[in-house]
């Protein structure tokens, strides 16, 4: 037996490299299918969560999970592309408030179209009850892991 099927033998039991896994294939998918959009995935998260309201950076940053200073270069990436602009906020001067521009919006929807047909790809492999199952088991998952022990 070879070293990488030894190191697969250890890690096959461990629920988080089946999680890891799907999120990497997961990621790379949606990843595959963005690109023609010029969008990464984090960017397609960040104009989502700007598709729904315009939100600060730090703001945007907790909902797509990433740092304030990640988001700061993706939002920077993303106005330069004339995707999203940045005004501040009428409450703080000191926050910029980032939205979709016109151009961003439709990039979005098309963007969007691609993302949710990998995700209806991936739902088709599951009865609902499967799927209704296995979003509840990632909940608990998430639930557990967040409690921190």
């Amino acid at each position: 037996m070879g070293v990488e099927e030894r190191i697969a033998e250890k890690l096959d039991p461990r629920l988080g490299t089946h999680l890891k896994r799907a999120e990497v294939a997961l990621m790379a998918e949606k990843g595959r299918v963005l690109k023609p959009f010029g969008l990464s995935v984090p960017q397609y998260a960040a104009m989502h969560a700007l598709s729904v309201a315009p939100l600060s950076g730090a703001q945007l940053a907790r909902v797509c999970c990433v740092t304030p200073q990640s988001m700061t270069s993706l939002l920077s990436t993303l106005e330069s592309k004339n995707l999203v602009e940045r005004t501040p906020s009428e409450v703080h001067a000191q926050v910029l408030i980032a939205r979709l521009t016109r151009s961003g919006h439709a990039v979005f929807r098309k963007a969007n179209e691609a993302a949710l047909a990998v995700e209806a790809r991936l739902s088709a492999e599951f009865e609902p009850e499967e799927e209704e199952r296995l979003r509840a088991l990632l909940a608990r998952a998430v639930k557990v892991l967040g409690e921190g022990g």
